[in-house]
């Protein structure tokens, strides 16, 4: 009998994620968590903008008499900027085609809306600064024996932001990225 060996050590965040996710989407009623992770390539950037997802409400099961009747799409709520709301209501149809759409299948059949403020979009995280001139020029005159132009090219960056961020940890001024 040979066992198959477990592989050890840590394994990483992202595999944890889609359950950790899907679970915090569910209490909130949100179980199409495209909704969330691609908003604004749904019902654009303007809408996405000023208006996002908090909840799906689903109505009650009521019986179904036949196989052709069709179930009862859920409603979603979204938080929607107060300037915005007169306009996001005159959305509302094309936001749901939108959705419909994307989903598949009629998901949402009405949306209602709840002013407040967004949070606002995370921020961008600042690259590191750009290498001072004496780093490219050091940088450049270490790669000049190399024949690819191209080559030569990008082990002049490489070098110049290797030099820059070298002189920064000895100063104790290293960027952390």
């Amino acid at each position: 009998m040979t066992m198959k060996a477990q592989p050890r050590g840590a394994k990483q965040l992202a595999a944890f994620m889609p359950d950790i996710i899907e679970k915090a989407l569910i209490d909130r009623g949100i179980s199409e968590a495209v909704l969330i992770s691609d908003w604004a390539a749904i019902v654009g950037e303007r809408v996405a903008g000023y208006a996002r997802p908090i909840q799906l409400q689903w109505p009650p099961r009521a019986p179904r008499r036949s196989p052709d009747t069709p179930t009862a799409g859920a409603t979603l709520v979204l938080r929607v900027e107060g300037a915005f709301a007169l306009e996001a209501q005159h959305c509302a149809a094309n936001i749901i085609a939108r959705i419909n759409g994307r989903l598949g299948w009629r998901c949402i059949e009405r949306i209602a809306f709840r002013q407040g403020p967004l949070p606002a979009p995370a921020m961008k995280r600042a690259g590191p600064p750009p290498p001072t001139l004496e780093a490219e020029a050091e940088a450049r005159r270490a790669a000049e024996a190399v024949v690819d132009a191209d080559l030569r090219t990008a082990l002049a960056r490489l070098g110049a932001r290797a030099i820059d961020r070298s002189a920064a940890q000895t100063r104790g001024l290293a960027w952390e990225g």
